[in-house]
């Protein structure tokens, strides 16, 4: 018999880990990938379009075209640390700054989208670059108002272990108090250990 399928609706999102990629797409630099805490909301789009071969007055053939796939996160804060990062920034004298040239470097990334009976699902980017979002700013009123960070990345594929076709992005899913599939995709994404990987 088939396996059950879930389908309880997503409820929540946490662990949003990136790490600066090796060039030659084994790993990340850092012995462990970054996380950054409180992230708030994603949207993945990935911009497709239907190509078509016409012949004889019909359509002959048809072909999918993919464009690069757009990763828009929002965090409750994106500490400076991070966004000096994956931006590029300059850094002197405990300033930071964006230069008339940047060159924000290539960038893995993993999140996990929760569910409420505690089963979730782990998305990895294998390789892309951030862009800054606008930023925006209001003054305080009469009552207190979060303010909230966004980033904007494009993504590209690249080689991952055990795929035969090159992967933009990887989803895996886990039951309820189980991690084994979360910590296989943190390996493939970023190169490394899961940092919470119980032995």
């Amino acid at each position: 018999m088939a396996e059950e399928k879930n389908y309880l609706s997503f409820t929540g999102l946490t662990d949003f880990y990136y790490g600066t990629t090796k060039t030659d797409d084994t790993g990340i630099n850092e012995p462990q990938a970054e996380r950054i805490k409180f992230l708030q909301n994603i949207n993945i789009s990935t911009p497709q379009e239907i190509v078509k071969a016409y012949g004889d007055n019909g359509v002959a053939e048809m072909a999918m075209s993919t464009d690069a796939t757009q990763l828009t996160t929002q965090f409750h804060k994106l500490p400076i640390e991070d966004r000096t990062i994956i931006y590029g920034w300059e850094t002197a004298d405990g300033m930071h700054g964006l230069s008339d040239n940047p060159n924000p470097p290539y960038v893995s990334c993993m999140f996990t989208r929760t569910m409420e009976n505690g089963s979730t699902e782990h998305i990895g980017f294998t390789k892309g670059k951030f862009r800054m979002a606008d930023v925006e700013g209001e003054t305080k009123g009469e009552s207190v108002t979060f303010g909230s960070d966004s980033t904007e990345g494009e993504f590209m594929a690249r080689d991952v272990d055990g795929f035969d076709k090159k992967m933009t992005f990887i989803i895996v899913a886990d039951e309820p108090g189980e991690t084994t599939n979360r910590d296989a995709l943190y390996e493939k994404i970023f190169g490394v250990a899961h940092p919470n990987q119980t032995p």
